[in-house]
């Protein structure tokens, strides 16, 4: 009997300024693997080992770790990153080794490749349902300001055109450096502005300090603050005060009160500690690793190829009710809450429910 583990390189950032997203990946990941293995593992009874690389938060390191764990290590597939830029230059070597590159991280959509598989909420999941609510909840006008690359980018430009379909406007704009940490200017712009909301895209430390900041001023009690990919894990560091009253987006929240979530919580911190963070970070990359089981099994073999064929158009219950892998562009129908943060805590405010995104492959080739 074949005992040989079928390992999975996880290359994410555990260190430097996104370090808050790929930890709470890790940790998605070891739980779903301990799961697995405890369950007699796939393949009739072939280990999971997790191969797992700091890419530390660098572009040249993550693409040295994406190569050493296929090459050196002969992985199955690679988990990560939490960037686009990383994905970006990730993809291009998963493709030339013909590996696939599970992506559990939101992004700006629009990525349709063969060897790349996300889990990830994209604008069509929550630009959508979140600019009708804003505007319901405080008024018209919005102000945009993120990091100066892809994602804040593109999530400002659908955001855009969600506030001017309902007659909205946008009040400012700004696109800022990786590692800026006085936003005292950028607030005053802000303030003259008259915004009713600022959408926030700001990554990991700077987006923190931004919202202290913001808070410093007093400016929550005047202005709604949403800030996309916003999480649990997020508000390590910051007061109650600087945080309460933040809307964001989600698939999935700690708190949410259906058994599945519940379930998923529990486990996590039964395996981290009564004091582990879970957010929707950990379960997504949690459950992109039970659709790579499912495929493992129904493909009865871990040839790349025919995993690959076998991993889309299965339906899991993870964290928050049945989700779907979809075939035709690798993406993924979530189910959509939108949230705030009342007296400290991440409170569901409004389910959405499920959606399903454009497909991204439409009228394109995959890679």
């Amino acid at each position: 009997m074949n005992k040989t583990p079928i390992k999975i390189g996880i290359v994410l950032p555990l260190s430097g300024a996104e370090e808050l997203f790929g930890s709470q990946g890790l940790q998605g990941a070891r739980m779903a693997v301990a799961e697995i293995n405890a369950a007699g593992g796939v393949l009739g009874g072939r280990p999971v080992e997790l191969v797992i690389e700091d890419e530390q938060t660098d572009l040249k390191r993550a693409v040295e770790k994406t190569e050493k764990v296929i090459l050196q290590d002969r992985v199955i597939a690679v988990m990560g990153p939490t960037s686009s830029a990383h994905r970006n230059a990730m993809i291009e070597i998963c493709t030339k080794h013909k590996t696939p590159l599970l992506y559990a991280t939101d992004y700006e959509g629009g990525c349709c490749y063969r060897y790349l598989f996300c889990y990830s909420p994209i604008p069509d999941h929550y630009v959508k349902p979140l600019i009708p609510y804003l505007i319901e909840k405080s008024g018209k006008s919005f102000y945009v300001i993120g990091a100066d690359y892809v994602w804040p980018i593109k999530i400002g430009e659908a955001v855009k055109k969600e506030v001017l379909k309902l007659g909205g406007s946008i009040v400012g704009e700004e696109f800022l450096p990786f590692g800026t940490k006085d936003f005292k200017t950028n607030l005053q712009r802000i303030v003259h502005s008259k915004a009713d909301h600022v959408v926030m895209m700001l990554l990991g430390a700077d987006g923190q300090i931004f919202i202290k900041q913001f808070a410093a001023l007093g400016l929550g009690k005047k202005i709604t603050l949403t800030v996309m990919a916003f999480n649990e894990n997020y508000m390590i560091g910051l007061a109650p005060s600087e945080v309460e009253g933040i809307v964001t987006c989600a698939h999935f929240l700690a708190n949410l009160d259906k058994p599945e979530a519940r379930g998923f919580v529990e486990r996590q911190k039964k395996m981290f500690g009564p004091d582990a963070v879970v957010s929707c970070f950990a379960e997504s990359h949690y459950g992109l690793l039970l659709f790579l089981r499912k495929a493992l099994e129904k493909a009865k073999t871990d040839d790349k190829e025919k995993v690959i064929d076998a991993m889309g158009d299965q339906t899991l219950v993870v964290g928050n009710g049945p989700v779907t892998l979809r075939a035709s562009d690798h993406h993924m129908v979530l189910n959509i809450l939108i949230a705030e943060v009342k007296n400290g805590e991440l409170i569901m405010t409004k389910d959405i429910g499920p959606v399903a995104p454009a497909d991204q492959c439409a009228g394109k080739k995959k890679a």
